[in-house]
């Protein structure tokens, strides 16, 4: 599996939140950071495009994070993800930067989710997908890690 996300992060305090569930997940989650592009937003869009375009393996199933893709549960994404491995087409996961995501990543995408319509720093956005996929991995495990039940 693999994460490929604009910018790099900086703070020691998130670095150690998402390498907390890194170093739990198996198969392992491989972060290729890139930097931030440069020029007008149009200019931006279409180089972060470029680099994260090559990053993103051919045969992965290349899932974007944007606002307006689909809210998983966090069973319905577990089952996505053991869907994709399965298929054997390891997840791309991708983020892209401050002006957003040029619309050749969304077309290249295979699916596109979202952690709702509310504007989230781009760097908590990685330390959630981070936690969630481990989440992902405990629910398709049954462990206890991930509690279902609602008052």
């Amino acid at each position: 599996m693999r994460l490929v996300a604009i910018g790099r992060m900086k703070d020691k305090s998130e670095r150690a939140l998402v390498e907390r569930y890194l170093k739990r997940l198996r198969p392992k989650l491989d972060i290729i950071e890139l930097p931030d592009g440069r020029g007008s937003p149009d200019e931006i869009k279409r180089r972060e495009a470029q680099a994260i375009l090559a990053a993103c393996p051919a045969q992965s199933h290349v899932v974007v994070l944007d606002e307006a893709g689909r809210n998983f549960s966090s069973p319905d994404f577990s089952n996505a993800v053991q869907g994709w491995i399965t298929a054997g087409r390891a997840p791309c996961f991708v983020i892209g930067g401050a002006e957003g995501l040029d619309a050749s990543i969304i077309q290249r995408a295979d699916a596109s989710m979202s952690f709702g319509t509310l504007t989230w720093p781009h760097m908590l956005v990685r330390i959630m997908l981070v936690e969630q996929i481990y989440r992902a991995q405990a629910i398709a495990a049954g462990h206890p890690y991930h509690r279902s039940g609602r008052p």
